[in-house]
């Protein structure tokens, strides 16, 4: 257990961060975190920066403007539409293969390691789901509130055509936004940052920028709020040592996201 740990109380299940400097690790660990990023979420939090530039200076007030997940890409042939978004689903799952590579080379047995497994699935479910509960309800009212004072564009969490595979669509994008983020995010960085020296202030803190800046292009309300989200899944996730209440967690808040706006969207205006 970590100091930092031990000051507060927390008994954690398994070795999920290892102590700084305790385990086996790449020469390079450094590197190797700003590899993995390069290649998948930090390059999504450059350009997103990006687009929250673009966005400050087209001239239209950011509440007034959109931010469109889940859209369509070839609507007028839904069997290639659907092949799109099989790809757009299944292709980003290699950044937690390769993950789990680069655990298992550094530590050995990555998934349990950092919790990414069915071994407790009850109680994985039930801690996911009140996390889901305690994020999300609060989460949409700041999104609201974002929008109103024009601090966020207006999300528009799903748009894809109506097809007999449109919810299933948009259950397995939730689903790999839940795997990725989670896994690269809490179980990968945070386990590397720990290699390369990190205590875990720092280490939670820089995990949350990162997940709040590549949501930066929502505005700056998904900005603020995904660091919030950042802290408090990174907090249970060091208590816990598992990263699979944290995919569940994500898991849902995405599937009523998504799929809730899609139910939605026809019957409230104000979404």
């Amino acid at each position: 257990m970590s100091p930092n740990q031990a000051a507060a109380g927390a008994v954690p299940e398994s070795a999920a961060v290892p102590e700084p400097g305790s385990a086996a690790r790449s020469p390079l660990p450094g590197w190797e975190i700003l590899i993995v990023l390069g290649l998948g979420l930090g390059r999504s939090a450059v350009y997103s920066v990006l687009a929250i530039v673009n966005r400050l200076t087209v001239g239209t007030p950011l509440s007034s403007q959109t931010s469109s997940l889940n859209t369509s890409t070839t609507p007028d042939r839904p069997w290639l539409d659907l092949a799109y978004q099989v790809a757009d689903t299944v292709l980003p799952l290699a950044q937690v293969l390769l993950v789990l590579y680069l655990l298992h080379l550094a530590h050995g047995r990555a998934r349990r390691l950092i919790g990414f497994d069915l071994t407790r699935p009850a109680r994985d479910l039930g801690r996911g789901l009140a996390i889901a509960a305690a994020i999300g309800l609060p989460g949409l009212g700041f999104y609201l509130l974002a929008r109103e004072l024009g601090f966020n564009t207006s999300v528009q969490a799903a748009n894809l055509s109506a097809q007999w595979w449109t919810v299933p669509a948009l259950l397995a994008a939730a689903l790999t936004n839940g795997l990725v983020e989670e896994t690269v995010m809490l179980g990968y960085l945070l386990t590397r940052l720990a290699d390369c020296g990190w205590r875990a202030g720092p280490a939670l803190g820089l995990s949350a920028l990162i997940r709040g800046t590549y949501h930066l292009y929502q505005g700056f309300g998904g900005f603020a709020g995904n660091i919030v989200m950042g802290l408090v899944f990174g907090w249970c996730y060091r208590r816990w040592g598992r990263v699979m209440p944290l995919v569940v967690a994500h898991t849902v808040i995405d599937v009523v996201a998504f799929v809730g706006y899609a139910a939605l969207k026809p019957h409230l205006s104000w979404l």
